[in-house]
């Protein structure tokens, strides 16, 4: 679960120059603000420090600061002025006195002024703080560069909906401080429901992101915008200086290490709101593309311009009434079971068909097949044709582009089965490039684990459907497979994968 300083203009306020407000934060006040204040203000006096145990693990650290260099160096389209980040310590402290209140807003209000802020929290299973980076970088699925169209709710009347404040503060050009804590809360009361021994995550930016009026940065060759402070420095298409700091290292003890929970917990992840942690979870929702139907269902009823390839019908249609016209080509008002049965897919078993749509024919003619009768009409209409479903075996590298590449009129791919373990194979030999609509040259059973169409320790089956080419793709980490990201694609096209009732 995660929350995003984003800006607001309050109602009623023209500003003359750049207003920062914090969506979902207006009219808090924080308890206590008085001790968080001196604590903010031990951290900021120039007298040295002595030594003591850091916010976040080592390793957490360097992850968080790798990963959104590298995500802010694969901006698409690509930033001319991106400033590579570097981790800040002062930040670091503000975070980690945040995180401890365990109040799951952004905060203290008297901090924001002069800080971004990103928000994380999970209960249940470990999760790296790289995982909640990269969930608030795949926000970008939801935002259309320069400005949000979706992502643009409007505070405090509004603040709901799809979100991109995570998003663009992490590839705000400008930006080039970051710094994390992560705590454990015994307890904490999460958009109304109690949470025990949840992992907070909260990450501070400076300078801060997400101004009215502006978009996160400035497009064109990687590095020709870079201010003259970097000196023409480039790294990894970031503007980069080479005296930047680098974090030294330190050994183990030096660090407060989250432990992972014991593995028998029972453990879920749901947005934006769960049950109490003492009441068994939810399953995450899963996507299908065999749609079960009836056998009175008619095409046209069904499918209106929805995902309508493949269909489940049941047994006992042969003796149903429900009208069937034409022959090869069924009139869009016929039963989608019934025209299965009379061209001979089915049998009054039921089973599974694949519905290929073929636009308006002048006319259907009747005929006698397989027991069904098929009327005839004789005035325009929209048609379509049925065909057998094929199932087939795959290994852990077969892509779409080798199985069933995308073409126009739409083909079907077979209903294959995956073995186990495919998401162990290494990615330069079964690769995975997207989120939701892979490349087609991704492995289809690794990008199966990935969506969470299949358990990567058994395996199954899965439906695929074949699609045409995105501009980009972004890359995640979902259920242990990490996914690559991909822009300015000339070739190749991309597919769908989707879960099978079991």
């Amino acid at each position: 679960m995660h929350r995003g300083a984003m800006s607001c203009v309050p109602s009623g306020f023209v500003p003359l120059g750049l207003v920062l407000l914090v969506c979902g934060a207006q009219g808090f006040l924080l308890p206590n603000v008085t001790e968080l204040g001196e604590l903010l203000g031990r951290y900021q006096r120039a007298e040295p420090y002595s030594r003591v145990r850091r916010a976040i693990p080592r390793e957490d650290r360097e992850e968080i600061l790798r990963l959104h260099n590298q995500l802010r160096g694969q901006v698409s389209p690509p930033a001319s002025n991106m400033e590579h980040v570097t981790w800040d310590e002062e930040l670091e402290r503000s975070a980690a006195a945040w995180a401890q209140q365990c109040i799951w807003e952004h905060g203290p209000t008297s901090l924001l002024v002069s800080i971004g802020q990103n928000l994380a929290v999970h209960w249940g299973r470990y999760r790296s703080p790289g995982f909640h980076v990269q969930s608030w970088y795949d926000e970008v699925k939801d935002y259309t560069y320069p400005y949000p169209h979706e992502c643009n709710p409007w505070c405090p009347e509004r603040c709901s909906g799809a979100m991109c404040t995570h998003y663009t503060q992490i590839v705000w050009a400008t930006t080039n401080k970051v710094g994390c804590a992560v705590h454990t809360c015994h307890r904490i009361d999460v958009w109304g429901e109690i949470w025990e021994n949840a992992v907070y995550l909260v990450c501070n930016y400076s300078p801060k992101g997400n101004w009215i009026g502006e978009a996160p940065y400035r497009t064109g060759r990687p590095c020709s915008e870079c201010p003259p402070s970097y000196g023409g420095g480039c790294r990894n298409n970031l503007c980069y200086r080479e005296e930047a700091h680098h974090p030294t290292s330190e050994t183990e003890e030096m660090n407060e290490v989250e432990t992972p929970p014991a593995p028998d917990e029972k453990h879920a992840w749901v947005q934006p709101r769960v049950v109490k942690p003492t009441k068994p979870r939810k399953t995450p929702a899963v996507t299908y593309m065999t749609q079960i139907v009836h056998c009175d269902t008619k095409m046209k009823d069904r499918c209106q311009g929805s995902t309508c390839n493949r269909y489940q019908c049941p047994a006992g249609c042969l003796s149903s009434r429900a009208s069937v016209f034409g022959t090869l080509f069924y009139e869009s008002s016929s039963s989608i079971c019934r025209a299965a049965i009379h061209y001979g897919i089915l049998d009054d078993r039921g089973g599974l068909v694949d519905v290929t749509r073929n636009g308006r024919k002048p006319f259907f003619v009747k005929s006698q097949r397989h027991g069904v009768e098929a009327l005839s009409k004789y005035k325009p209409s929209s048609s379509f044709t049925v065909s057998k479903v094929k199932e087939q075996d795959l290994d852990c590298y077969t892509t779409v582009a080798q199985l069933c590449p995308f073409e126009k009129p739409v083909s079907h791919c077979p209903r294959v089965r995956c073995p186990a373990s495919c998401g162990d194979e290494p990615a330069y030999w079964a690769p995975v490039i997207g989120t939701n609509i892979y490349t087609d040259t991704s492995s289809i059973c690794r990008a199966a684990v990935h969506a969470g169409a299949i358990q990567d320790d058994v395996g199954g089956s899965v439906d695929v459907m074949p699609v045409d080419k995105k501009p980009s793709y972004v890359g995640s980490l979902r259920n242990g497979v990490q996914s690559e990201s991909l822009s300015a694609t000339r070739d190749g096209k991309a597919f769908r994968i989707f879960a099978v009732r079991q």
